[in-house]
């Protein structure tokens, strides 16, 4: 018991703001990479499907 109490109070009164920081970076990173990633293996598919669209609904002047 005096364990837990010990682990809870130590989670508490830690200054995390340094990891934190880190984490989030770490965090956008990864959501880029995913991005670039996406785009590069999708990017002529969804030229085409837009291209299509565009084509559909583009009204001359």
């Amino acid at each position: 018991m005096n364990f837990i109490a010990a682990y809870i109070q130590a989670r508490l009164t830690r200054n995390d703001e340094g990891a934190t920081a880190v984490e989030y970076g770490l965090l956008v990173s990864l959501i880029a990479l995913v991005i670039i990633i996406g785009a590069a293996a999708f990017g002529d598919k969804l030229r085409d499907l837009f291209t299509a669209v565009e084509g559909k609904i583009h009204v001359p002047a």
